[in-house]
């Protein structure tokens, strides 16, 4: 690589909010590639739960998608090396390389280095493993809510392997998983970025994810995920804590009705959202949307921006 910093454009937002469309509108517009930043999206087998874009309607290069088996457990920082190869091949062919996704925690990992941490402490995973099975998961949670906000935030309520994994580098290091970012010196470097947030009114938002719930359901996200058991893969796997797929594992063996499913689909989902904004509200250097990136309007603004962008980067003259 030469020295010259090379452009990177970033899509990133709550659930929702359109910005594959507007990914793959920018990546038309100046000879761009997609790079996958969903932590769920990574999963193969997971195509319609998680909002994939049909490989009939990418129209171009997509990458980190399907690069992971559904019992697998995917890190942020094996996210962030695999990111870094598939940003060097785009830039090799003299592409935009264009990261488009709603998971915060991946984007920061990329961008920031993410420190490799104490080694696995077995006194505190022991102590841990006694309060979840005398007290609960939840209490661990809320533990982790008290001394690490943001790690909360990010960390499912019932992943117990992270946060287990959080606990125990703030209990050993004294300083909380969500300030160690950078803290190995593996910041990205040769390339500038230009990030953008899409914003929507919360009404507005709640909408869209309530007919997108429905959408799913319709293209057959039932069938999905009978496959998916008829496979052999285990109702527990790691892939399968994605959003909605539980609450039709539930339904399909009667423990839900599908009313109650969507439901409780589109009110995780709305929560989700809401943790994602505010995760995204506390990311720096931010261009922040107020609309949704399949709107023609937000589409023109923002690709009038990285046209200013490139050519400031000399990518475009």
């Amino acid at each position: 690589m030469t020295s010259t910093p090379y452009p990177l454009v970033s899509i990133v937002g709550p659930t929702a909010t359109g910005k594959s469309e507007l990914g793959i509108y920018l990546a038309r517009r100046f000879s761009g590639q997609i790079i996958n930043c969903d932590s769920m999206q990574v999963y193969r087998g997971l195509n319609v739960g998680t909002a994939k874009v049909p490989p009939a309607q990418r129209q171009v290069p997509h990458h980190l998608l399907d690069v992971a088996d559904i019992h697998e457990y995917f890190s942020a920082g094996r996210f962030a090396d695999l990111a870094r190869q598939v940003m060097a091949g785009v830039r090799a062919a003299g592409d935009l390389p264009i990261l488009v996704g709603g998971t915060g925690f991946y984007l920061r990992a990329l961008l920031y280095g993410i420190f490799p941490g104490p080694g696995r402490q077995t006194e505190l995973r022991q102590r841990f493993d006694r309060i979840r099975e005398r007290r609960g998961l939840a209490v661990l949670h809320r533990i982790l809510a008290g001394i690490d906000p943001q790690s909360a935030e990010r960390i499912s309520p019932r992943d117990y392997p992270r946060i287990a994994r959080a606990l125990e580098v703030y209990y050993a290091t004294g300083i909380p998983m969500s300030r160690q970012f950078g803290r190995d010196e593996t910041a990205l470097t040769g390339f500038v970025t230009r990030m953008y947030c899409l914003h929507l009114p919360r009404p507005f938002l709640y909408d869209r994810i309530n007919r997108r719930v429905e959408q799913m359901l319709a293209r057959g996200w039932e069938d999905e995920v009978r496959g998916i058991l008829a496979a052999g893969h285990p109702a527990d796997a790691k892939g399968l804590e994605a959003i909605g797929y539980r609450e039709i594992i539930a339904c399909l063996t009667g423990t839900l009705t599908a009313a109650e499913a969507v439901e409780r689909i589109q009110q995780k989902t709305r929560q989700f959202a809401k943790r994602q904004l505010t995760w995204f509200r506390k990311e720096k250097n931010l261009v922040w949307l107020e609309g949704a990136g399949d709107d023609p309007s937000i589409q023109t603004q923002v690709g009038e921006d990285v046209r200013t962008f490139l050519t400031a980067t000399g990518f475009l003259s």
